[in-house]
């Protein structure tokens, strides 16, 4: 069932997305060689707490950690580490953040140190297909459109978009009906309505979009060993298009 947003709702988890989007400002001067993903993440729990906010991931299905973070080949879901982080990778870290009962969810890939040339084509492309999604996610249109959309900049690109993880509707949980897909076919899907929130956030591939899946049976992987980069922002469907709930 598609629970669709007040205004004031709407606007509770535009509070908790500026509160995750200066996190994630944060996380950009913070993300170097040396540093450890779990540094990372007893980062953002003290900036969460200390904002009155905490990490909705903590203790989801049994998740430990306060953010996902997840290098290189790895696609999502990746648990924070105590090894550091190498000149050359690329991590994406993860956040659904609560504040007040209401939730936002924003993903973004960091460059560490500098990166091949590959490697930042990658991740240029996966944050244009963001947005190239995000254009469609108007009412009226329907989700397969933002899923056509997307997929086909990415395959024009040369890369492949992952099937087997998607956005979704979020609120008061963190996923809610409906499912985004971002491959498909324009004109089918659900149609978009005003109060909905979803979220879009494709994981891009340099190589086959197909996954694997670690022992922990958390952390989702490229089954070719390629590189994989993911944007995210939770999107209010709004009658005036729209609106970036998560905006840097």
């Amino acid at each position: 069932m598609i629970i669709l947003k007040s205004e004031r709702e709407i606007q509770m988890m535009a509070e908790a997305g500026k509160l995750l989007a200066a996190c994630h400002r944060r996380l950009a001067k913070r993300i170097r060689p040396g540093v450890t993903t779990m540094e990372i993440n007893d980062y953002v729990d003290a900036f969460l707490k200390k904002n009155g906010a905490k990490s909705e991931q903590y203790g989801y299905n049994g998740y430990q950690y306060a953010t996902c973070a997840s290098i290189n080949d790895e696609i999502c879901h990746g648990f924070p580490r105590k090894s550091p982080l190498k000149k050359g990778d690329i991590v994406t870290i993860d956040v659904v953040v609560n504040l007040n009962g209401a939730l936002a969810d924003s993903a973004w890939t960091y460059a560490v140190g500098e990166v091949s040339g590959g490697a930042r084509k990658l991740m240029e492309t996966s944050k244009k297909a963001l947005y190239i999604g995000i254009e469609k996610a108007v009412a009226g249109n329907r989700l397969g459109d933002i899923g056509h959309a997307i997929q086909t900049f990415v395959e024009g690109e040369g890369y492949s978009i992952v099937r087997d993880f998607t956005g979704h509707g979020i609120g008061r949980n963190i996923h809610e009906d409906p499912q985004v897909f971002h491959f498909g076919q324009p004109g089918r899907g659900i149609r978009l309505r005003e109060g909905m929130v979803i979220t879009i956030e494709p994981m891009v591939n340099e190589g086959t979009w197909h996954s694997k899946m670690d022992d922990d049976r958390w952390t989702a992987r490229t089954v070719d060993g390629k590189l994989s980069a993911q944007y995210e922002h939770t999107i209010a469907i709004t009658k005036d298009g729209p609106i970036i709930l998560t905006e840097q």
